[in-house]
């Protein structure tokens, strides 16, 4: 019953920051001088053509209405316009880019996947290496692994992703030809393929995150191994592998999932940057392709959905990090 109400009061406070975080997200992109209703008048643009194309477009309307409507739309599905002319935009819609003459839905789908695909890759890459060298530093602390380790720790957080981009396309890529430089090939078309063309730009964006776990997790480790009950089950006469990987890294798994989960859903904007090295149509390059068009419809979905990643991520963890350490369940319940 504890968990329960735990995770019933985690999906409570979730909705009620997305709904708050759409509702200012909305506000911010009203007050933006662009007008997508002037951008789709046309030129010359009449007063009477503008007004036509507001209310078409739902934008003559208080933005208190534009926002419900806005809302309804992601429930049940939204008309622009009426009549033989009318627009119908299906739920989920978040909107209509009348540049690209799509539904926003529809556009963010079919990027998706692209940018899913090396963010989901470069996660569990970062993850384990992480925290397995970190681990690993901990464990043989002092010796020339702990400081081999550390040492490209500190090259891996120093250098920033297109450049470790840049660099692998120009050895691995150019230099060796051992991996496809651009390019993606569809996870239902070809599994092989798709890890193939994945496999640089998951590297890439996993060595730069993964220096950072590792050296929190040595930090942690090195704390844990100091306690008491580390002590004991040595005493025991426990394997130092039980001890570490049973008793330790539980505990030291804890603030590294935290990590993970902010990670996790901020990992949106180095994937924009990886996919313009790598030249990948993800989620990263419709975004900028919308700010350079100035496509509201389009940048408002795009904002929510990053939005909507790192609200998620972050509930996620609570209830990962209430699962490694049931007194977090029992405290908030």
């Amino acid at each position: 019953m504890r968990t329960a109400r735990f995770l019933a009061g985690r999906l409570a406070g979730v909705l009620a920051v997305l709904v708050t975080i759409s509702l200012l997200t909305y506000l911010v992109f009203l007050a933006l001088p662009s007008d997508p209703a002037q951008m789709s008048c046309g030129r010359p643009c009449t007063p009477e053509g503008l007004a036509t194309a507001s209310e078409f477009m739902g934008f003559d309307k208080p933005w208190w209405q534009q926002y419900l409507d806005f809302v309804a739309g992601i429930f049940r599905g939204r008309d622009f316009g009426s009549g033989p002319a009318a627009v119908h935009c299906s739920a989920p819609c978040f909107g209509y880019s009348f540049q690209l003459n799509q539904p926003v839905t529809q556009l963010i789908l079919a990027r998706m996947p692209v940018t899913f695909s090396i963010a989901a890759g470069a996660a569990v890459l970062w993850l384990a290496i992480g925290v397995g060298l970190g681990v690993l530093a901990a464990v043989r602390q002092g010796t020339a692994i702990d400081r081999s380790a550390m040492a490209l720790a500190v090259a891996g957080v120093s250098t920033p992703v297109y450049l470790l981009g840049l660099l692998g396309i120009l050895l691995f890529g150019f230099t060796l030809d051992m991996v496809p430089v651009a390019g993606y090939v569809p996870l239902t078309e070809s599994p092989l393929d798709w890890a193939w063309h994945l496999i640089l730009p998951w590297c890439v964006l996993a060595l730069f995150t993964s220096a950072v776990y590792a050296r929190l997790t040595r930090g942690q480790m090195i704390e844990v191994l100091q306690e008491d009950y580390i002590r004991t089950a040595r005493a025991k006469g426990l394997r130092e592998r039980t001890v570490v990987g049973r008793h330790a890294l539980r505990n030291v798994l804890i603030p590294v999932v935290t990590v993970f989960g902010s990670d996790l859903g901020q990992l949106l904007g180095g994937a924009i940057i990886t996919e313009r090295v790598f030249s990948m149509q993800g989620l990263g390059s419709l975004l900028l392709s919308a700010v350079g068009t100035g496509d509201l419809p389009l940048l408002l979905g795009t904002v929510l959905l990053a939005a909507f990643m790192v609200v998620l991520a972050n509930a996620a963890v609570d209830v990962v990090y209430g699962l490694l350490d049931p007194r977090v369940a029992q405290t908030h319940s």
